[in-house]
């Protein structure tokens, strides 16, 4: 599992350090001099758009990052969809190869039945009964035998005579079998063919395979520093939100100063005009009484509008 100092460290972005942040306790705000909060309203200002900037930064690394993690889900996507495909052809190739084999095996029986049929795969062979004649004729012609002994001697060697030319017979009648032999080793050919299809088609399949499982594992490692991006912008657009704030607060609180500021004026003016006006009165009253006013006087009169 990646660290937040790892992806720092591996994609070279600049920690949030809390030391540069900008603090504003209730008592700053209420009772800091306007001079003194214009000052921290500049400081909240910078630091919340070097917030603002490096929550930027991290957002456009952390969307890369979310980027190169579709990019590896659909190359792992890829990869499922070619061993889904492969799969399915090694499937084919096994009935295929199934279904040969299985023929291969039923014309297999069939040549085993046929030679039974036959009887080329049991008795005696061409060459042992050519002996067994050869014998019974030297007997024949080199021993003294009775008359009985001499018939079932003549008789044994017409039986084998009789084998031979059924075994000859029957081996110069063997196409129907040979042809059968043929057609079975050519369909157990056909099959292993389809066999190597299986094999070849596997591997690729396994390939294919390994290559998405190692597609998820990088998608799942580049996910989890996207994650920890997410956490690291997430970390500085808070603090610069709260920066903002404050820099709000602190804006509203210089306004509220200003108003207060406009209004101690406007008291002050309000007073003044009222103190102007009672001296007026008075300097009227004397000019009523016949006294005379100097320049001075005259003038606060035409101001107040009392001459």
């Amino acid at each position: 599992m990646v660290t937040k100092d790892e992806v720092l460290e591996q994609y070279d972005i600049e920690p949030m350090n809390d030391a540069d942040n900008v603090d504003l306790s209730e008592d700053d705000l209420e009772n800091g001099s306007k001079g003194q909060l214009i000052k921290r309203a500049g400081q909240l200002r910078d630091r919340r758009n070097e917030l603002n900037q490096m929550a930027s930064e991290r957002a456009s690394k952390r969307d890369d990052l979310n980027a190169k993690t579709r990019e590896k889900v659909d190359e792992a996507q890829e990869h499922r969809e070619k061993r889904d495909e492969l799969n399915e052809q090694v499937q084919e190739h096994k009935d295929s190869r199934n279904e040969l084999n299985a023929k291969a095996n039923e014309l297999f029986d069939e040549v085993e039945e046929l030679k039974q049929d036959m009887e080329l795969g049991s008795g005696k062979s061409i060459e042992e009964l050519k002996e067994e004649i050869e014998d019974l004729e030297f007997r024949q012609q080199t021993e003294v035998l009775d008359a009985e002994d001499e018939r079932e001697l003549i008789e044994k060697i017409d039986d084998k005579r009789e084998k031979l030319a059924d075994k000859k017979e029957k081996i110069d009648d063997t196409s129907e079998l040979d042809e059968l032999v043929e057609e079975a080793e050519e369909v157990r050919s056909e099959a292993s063919k389809h066999h190597q299809k299986v094999t070849e088609l596997a591997d690729e399949a396994q390939e294919h395979h390994n290559r998405m499982i190692e597609a998820y594992r990088e998608a799942d490692d580049i996910r989890d520093e996207a994650d920890e991006m997410h956490d690291l912008f997430v970390e500085a657009q808070e603090a610069a939100d709260r920066h903002h704030e404050d820099f709000v607060r602190v804006q509203k609180r210089l306004r509220e100063l200003d108003k207060k500021e406009e209004e101690e004026r406007k008291d002050e003016r309000a007073e003044k005009r009222e103190e102007e006006k009672e001296e007026a009165e008075e300097i009227y009253q004397k000019f009523k009484e016949g006294e005379t006013l100097d320049t001075e006087d005259l003038m606060k009169l035409q101001k107040t509008g009392l001459l």
